[in-house]
């Protein structure tokens, strides 16, 4: 099994922390939704300005708030304003990872979506890798025009 990213919240600002909160992170459940994050699971964050990183759990904020609320131990690592990475993950086996196509949401400052990619990696015949991001989402609105070329 490898351990590889299933959903991404890129550049999205921490809006309040809350030493006193039980802990985890509090996230708008429309960009959970949209990117596939689920309540209660585990997420590395990734802090750009400290790089500062942690692990913990999702809980769901009120829908549409656009927040990103790091609560107890974890808001220790980060000040209202920065901008952070929340990744999820899974664990699948090698002949998987050209089936899974994780979603990425980046974001501007107010924390609404600027754009929409996932991450497309694939097995050639002879079994050496490819990877692209690609713009869009999976629901058949998808672009077909790789955002950065691909790689072997």
């Amino acid at each position: 099994m490898r351990k590889v990213i299933a959903a991404k919240l890129h550049g999205i600002t921490v809006t309040d922390a809350d030493l006193n909160y039980h802990g985890s992170i509090t996230l708008d459940p429309d960009h959970c939704d949209e990117a596939g994050i689920l309540p209660l699971e585990f997420v590395e964050i990734w802090n750009k300005a400290s790089g500062a990183r942690i692990s913990t759990y999702v809980i769901y904020g009120e829908r549409g708030s656009r927040c990103c609320v790091l609560n107890g131990a974890a808001a220790r690592t980060c000040q209202i304003g920065d901008e952070i990475i929340v990744c999820s993950s899974a664990y699948v086996e090698k002949s998987q990872i050209a089936e899974i196509k994780p979603r990425v949401l980046t974001f501007n400052r107010d924390n609404s979506v600027r754009d929409r990619m996932f991450y497309d990696a694939g097995a050639r015949e002879d079994g050496t890798m490819t990877f692209s991001v690609r713009e869009g989402s999976l629901d058949g609105t998808t672009l077909k025009t790789p955002v950065r070329a691909n790689r072997s």
